[in-house]
């Protein structure tokens, strides 16, 4: 869903990619430090039961997710590893958002069945993307399913920063569990057509 806004985004942050550049930064270290924010914002905040501040800190550095890509390209320095790196990374804040959500039900949001979905969240969002990779390795395409990692991360940012902002739980419980059957539904189709095409093979 979110693809379609990728060249906006793109040229959007152009001019602050061109920027950076100017000045030295490499794509790999704005990545690195993109990452440190939002895994600062999900376990710092969320924890404390201040979801709106988390929200807001981790949008403020989930953007480098398009500013690294950019700048790779305009600089010519795209390269397997930072391929790499980016796609790591990405799996390591999608977990701490989750994670920071987990130990908020667990502590201020006291509450045992939303930290548990909380944690299958976390669990089928890592699989989902782990299920593609591996099936790319092996051969075969994956890229099914009705829970993207960008939508997954849209939904789950939003329903938050409401749910803090106007004291309304209700916002981020059932996204919670939308999104785990969402997530839960989108590695049984991927398994499911990796196994067609195994088959036809």
């Amino acid at each position: 869903m979110l693809e379609r806004f990728r060249g906006l985004f793109t040229a959007i942050f152009t001019p602050v990619a061109r920027l950076l550049l100017r000045l030295g930064v490499s794509p790999d270290a704005v990545t690195f430090v993109g990452t440190l924010g939002v895994v600062a914002g999900a376990l710092v905040f969320f924890p404390q039961g201040m979801l709106l501040t988390g929200v807001l800190v981790i949008t403020a550095f989930v953007f480098s997710d398009l500013l690294d890509g950019t700048m790779a390209r305009l600089s010519g320095r795209t390269s397997k590893f930072g391929a790499f790196l980016d796609s790591t990374l990405d799996r390591v804040g999608d977990g701490a958002i989750f994670g920071g959500l987990v130990l908020y039900f667990a502590g201020p949001g006291d509450d045992t069945l939303y930290t548990a979905l909380s944690l299958v969240c976390l669990v089928m969002g890592s699989v989902t993307s782990y299920a593609r990779s591996r099936a790319e390795t092996l051969g075969f395409d994956a890229k099914v399913g009705i829970a993207e990692r960008a939508d997954r991360l849209v939904a789950i940012l939003v329903a938050t920063g409401l749910s803090g902002l106007l004291d309304l739980p209700i916002l981020l419980h059932v996204t919670l569990w939308v999104l785990a059957a969402a997530s839960t539904i989108t590695v049984g189709q991927r398994i499911w057509a990796v196994r067609t095409q195994a088959l036809a093979a």
